[in-house]
């Protein structure tokens, strides 16, 4: 098989989702997707615990999940490919013998990014985004499973990057007793305030800008709104107001998870997490007297194809 230098691949390991990016970049420079697929692969149960470990089963289906990806990505026949993991085999006590799994099961090594590296990912392919072309100064939050990634640009170039366990598998496992269960008032109180408090690391720099948003919890949102008008998700608007972000919440806090499970266009294995990702997002929001985020799909693995674009003969 012709090996084509001029496309790169980047599996994304995530806490909630496992993902691919098989990208080119145009004779213009603009980063181009040749194809994306995303596996729900949750592989980060137990991330609150003091000392979180992944288990065998949460390895066998990142395993899984990864050749999946590489199989997806094989046709394309990619000049480089890079495996990136970030929160949750970050975070994990045994890490690293996930990582000597995968390295045995398929020849390619993970590398694990740092809280700071994810976020000058996230941030390096923001910049990839056609549509934010016109922004100079603008803020980003990127909410996971494990983490939150916040920054603000000026200029177009990074000023504050932080990276917080605010992701919404950490906070649902911490806050929830059951997730199949309504959340209460008070739970949700506690995420909120919660939240605030960790967000005092970032200091919302910019004295007024715009807020992207990126990662599953926008894509969900936007995806839902969409239903709700019989849109398809590329024709619905891409600004989430926080007035929209509170009533999401207010409509799905009640349900149960079987409930919530059967609201149009709610992916299934996010249905537990969702509610409490949505409480995080409002209580970021209010942080910064923000009103609305602007959704973005041009997320990490934009930024890393980048990256390896930029190093391709």
């Amino acid at each position: 098989m012709t090996i084509n230098p001029s496309s790169v691949a980047v599996i994304d390991i995530g806490s909630n989702s496992i993902k691919v990016l098989v990208a080119m970049r145009e004779a213009a420079g603009q980063v181009v997707a040749l194809t994306n697929r995303t596996i729900d692969a949750r592989i980060s149960a137990g991330i609150s615990h003091s000392t979180p470990r992944l288990t065998n089963e949460n390895m066998a289906l990142g395993l899984a999940a990864i050749k999946e990806l590489l199989a997806t990505a094989a046709p394309f026949t990619p000049g480089r490919i890079q495996l990136v993991a970030t929160s949750a085999v970050r975070d994990a006590s045994n890490g690293s013998e996930f990582r000597e799994t995968v390295r045995r099961e398929t020849g390619h090594e993970i590398h694990i990014l740092s809280g700071e590296e994810e976020a000058a990912g996230i941030g390096r392919g923001l910049t990839c985004d056609p549509a934010l072309a016109s922004l100079q100064d603008f803020y980003v939050f990127d909410l996971g499973g494990g983490s939150l990634e916040c920054l603000a640009f000026r200029a177009r170039q990074p000023m504050e990057e932080v990276s917080l366990q605010l992701g919404c598998v950490r906070l649902t496992e911490r806050f929830i007793g059951n997730s199949s269960d309504p959340l209460s008032a008070e739970s949700l109180a506690q995420i909120s305030a919660h939240t605030k408090t960790e967000m005092a690391a970032f200091s919302f720099p910019l004295s007024t800008a715009p807020a992207i948003g990126t990662g599953g919890t926008v894509t969900t949102v936007r995806s839902l709104l969409g239903a709700r008008l019989g849109l398809l998700f590329e024709a619905t608007p891409p600004t989430v107001t926080v007035a929209q972000l509170r009533e999401l919440l207010n409509f799905l806090a009640p349900m149960s998870l079987v409930q919530r499970q059967q609201v149009p266009a709610m992916p299934a294995t996010r249905a537990d997490v969702f509610p409490v990702a949505l409480a995080t997002l409002i209580a970021v929001a209010e942080a910064g007297g923000l009103t609305e985020f602007r959704h973005s799909l041009y997320n990490l693995r934009y930024g890393l194809a980048a990256r390896l674009l930029d190093t391709c003969v």
